[in-house]
């Protein structure tokens, strides 16, 4: 068989997937398995490192069974992956000196309150893009430096290696031959400089950070080196993190084209050019994708917490429904919200408000509602959520929104994408393969192997979408906008002083 087959291995907050793609942009076969979600304290999100590198080997046969292939039918593999976990494992062993720090966690919070305290929340804005967050990887990184036993000690002698997912993927695919990041996922450590490319000097000195831990930065699309084991032989050629990848799956090539991927959280980038767009607005400024040998393109990011978490939180928590997609009859069920608002804080507000000491609300209780208003109340959250995070990026780009691009596990919510459609005011476009983070992945690893000869060529791969087009009734709309603002304000400030910020 030609080598005109890609796959990408994408790797999310949930679970592990790999998919096989033609050139086309078809999918040939594809597997997915769940990891474990390990919560030792309230606000504390951790991952088992080793599993997730076991669920990407067998996720990797899998999809290659069920395509039909063997590693030596592809051209390239792509990688893809859950951004900001941290992952801090010894050169020698390989084995992680602690469970990875999911970006959910927010026990850094108040080592970023202290980095804070004389220079405010913008500390590294100017270089980075990035507020200080307990989202990021760096303050993670000095938090593993900081309270795992020994590891401070080891990792200034140089016997330690730092890595979000795609660092610590690519290293246990190559053997630990290959100790690299690319410009998207470094650019979300709060640790490199957006104009340089490169680790920032000031900012590791003034987070105790070794320099001899971090990856080497490359572009998003570049043959890194070749795989071994379950991929022997095949090369390596991309890494971005999910959203950015989803960028790229999405064909937002130009400046002005937007995507919101819809998974455990929501993430809204606008690819604003080769020029980083500073935000005043509750936005980030990050890297969208680098091509080998090309100046870098720019994004400005909204990211939200809980969408697809808050559907789970509803069936495990609740019962209210068996699996995720019974959510959409529930909210069917009922004509409207039934007067509920709900506002899912569970580990603060993040974009564009960016307040830890948010909690979630349930506001609107009388005894008419029930779980078909519940329900319904959680799909208003994402689409609320979604319009501030596309408010503000019109305030900092001059952009007015002319269409969304969806892609994520939530988009099979044909209501929810209506109200995305209502709630916004534009047209919501979601294309045939919903699962962008692995086209990105696959396109770009595709792209650097020659497989695809450039943008347009990737442009006119899966064509075919499903449109939802806004409903009459503007001034509902806003006024129940409103309501849901008026809300999160009362979320905010939840909180005191002597409720240890870090650990609830």
């Amino acid at each position: 068989m030609a080598q005109r087959l890609v796959a990408a291995v994408d790797q999310g907050t949930t679970s592990t997937r790999c998919m096989v793609f033609d050139v086309a942009g078809r999918v040939l076969g594809a597997d997915q398995r769940e990891h474990t979600q390990i919560f030792p304290r309230p606000g504390w999100v951790e991952h088992d490192a080793a599993q997730i590198w076991a669920r990407t080997q067998e996720v990797v046969a899998g999809a290659l069974r069920a395509a039909g292939v063997a590693p030596g039918d592809l051209a390239a593999v792509g990688i893809t992956n859950q951004r900001e976990t941290t992952v801090v494992w010894d050169r020698a062993s390989g084995r992680p000196v602690h469970n990875a720090l999911v970006w959910q966690d927010t026990r850094t919070e108040a080592l970023c309150a202290d980095l804070a305290a004389d220079h405010g929340r913008d500390r590294f804005r100017s270089a980075t893009g990035l507020p200080l967050a307990s989202y990021f990887s760096g303050p993670k990184i000095r938090w593993l430096l900081d309270n795992v036993p020994g590891v401070r000690e080891r990792a200034e002698r140089g016997e330690l290696l730092f890595g979000t997912l795609d660092t610590w993927l690519i290293w246990n695919l190559t053997g630990g031959a290959l100790h690299v990041t690319d410009v998207t996922n470094a650019s979300r450590t709060l640790l490199m400089d957006l104009r340089t490319l490169d680790w920032d000097d000031a900012i590791l000195d003034a987070m105790a950070i070794p320099r001899s831990l971090l990856p080497e930065i490359r572009p998003s699309a570049q043959v890194y080196g070749t795989a071994r084991g379950v991929l022997d032989g095949v090369p390596i050629a991309a890494a971005l993190g999910d959203q950015q990848a989803a960028l790229f799956g999405q064909t937002c090539f130009a400046e002005g084209d937007a995507k919101s991927t819809y998974g455990t959280g929501a993430f809204l980038l606008l690819n604003t050019g080769h020029d980083p767009v500073p935000s005043e607005h509750g936005l980030l400024t990050t890297v969208g994708f680098q091509l080998a040998g090309e100046a870098p393109v720019y994004a400005l990011e909204g990211a939200i917490a809980n969408t697809g978490s808050l559907t789970q939180w509803l069936r495990d928590r609740f019962g209210l429904i068996a699996s995720a997609g019974e959510i959409e009859a529930l909210a069917r069920s009922v004509p409207d919200n039934g007067g509920l608002y709900l506002v899912p804080a569970f580990s603060g507000l993040f974009a564009p408000h960016w307040s830890p000491d948010a909690r979630g609300l349930l506001i609107g209780l009388t005894g008419y509602a029930g779980s078909g208003h519940l329900a319904r109340a959680a799909l208003e959250a994402t689409a609320y959520q979604t319009r501030e995070v596309v408010d503000a990026m019109a305030l900092d780009s001059g952009l007015a929104l002319g269409s969304l691009r969806v892609d994520g596990g939530m988009t099979a919510n044909g209501l929810l994408m209506q109200t995305l459609a209502d709630v916004l005011d534009v047209e919501v476009v979601r294309p045939e393969v919903a699962e962008t983070t692995a086209v990105g992945a696959a396109f770009a690893a595709g792209l650097a192997a020659g497989v695809w000869a450039d943008l347009d060529e990737l442009r006119a791969c899966g064509t075919r979408e499903t449109r939802w087009r806004p409903e009459p009734g503007g001034g509902f709309r806003d006024r129940k906008f409103r309501k849901y603002r008026k809300a999160v304000e009362l979320a905010k400030g939840w909180l005191d002083a002597d409720d240890a910020i870090e650990g609830r």
